[in-house]
């Protein structure tokens, strides 16, 4: 897999771990525990239990292994997630990739906490419910739409945010009594997080 500006990284395509016991907890995770609350997030918030989370965490982590989850779009940008296992330099790193082009701009990247830019919840919305046909990459809107969720950078979203994401949960498997305060906490920790000075714009905006 070729990715400008990754020529040196051992790229591979990462859509099927998806489904692997252990890839939500390890994905989401740590957007929840920067948190503040009471309670210490856990895998089994998404259906995981510690030691899928922990087998998983060595394979997405792998230096020699770089996945690559691919959210292409319909009708605009889409987002690329790589996983940048440089020994010493590991990050996540969000690519912006422009409909009908082939540069990519990095606008997110998470080392310990995420810094960059953030899009708007109709942005995630947009990009989430509309795959693009027979491009390589995830269609399932589910997962889509968790893929992108680290993006969010703005403070106000629709009243059925914490609706959508709950259900988008539960599809990846997440347990059904707990989606709804897995989702409000996952969408309180992504609102109230510091992404830009007040003039900030979504790098969609105009797009």
């Amino acid at each position: 897999m070729l990715i400008e500006g990754y020529d040196d990284g051992p790229l591979a395509a990462g859509e099927s771990l998806l489904t692997r016991p252990g890839f939500w907890s390890n994905y989401l995770l740590e957007i929840c525990a920067g948190g503040t609350g009471v309670e210490r997030p856990t895998p089994e918030w998404f259906g995981d239990d510690g030691a899928d989370a922990e087998a998983l965490s060595e394979t997405l982590m792998d230096p020699d292994w770089w996945p690559v989850f691919r959210v292409p779009a319909s009708g605009g940008p889409g987002i690329v997630v790589v996983y940048r296992n440089l020994v010493g330099d590991y990050g996540t790193d969000f690519l912006l990739v422009p409909e009908g082009q082939g540069g990519v701009q990095r606008i997110a990247g998470w080392e310990g906490e995420l810094s960059g830019t953030g899009l708007t919840w109709q942005d995630l919305v947009r990009i989430a419910d509309n795959p693009a046909p027979g491009a390589a990459g995830v269609d399932d809107c589910a997962a889509r739409l968790l893929l992108i969720l680290p993006l969010l950078g703005d403070p106000d979203v629709s009243e059925g945010a914490s609706a959508r994401v709950s259900t988008a949960l539960i599809a990846v498997g997440a347990p059904q009594d707990t989606a709804s305060s897995t989702a409000d906490y996952l969408l309180a920790r992504l609102t109230n997080r510091s992404w830009h000075d007040p003039a900030w714009d979504s790098p969609l905006s105009g797009s």
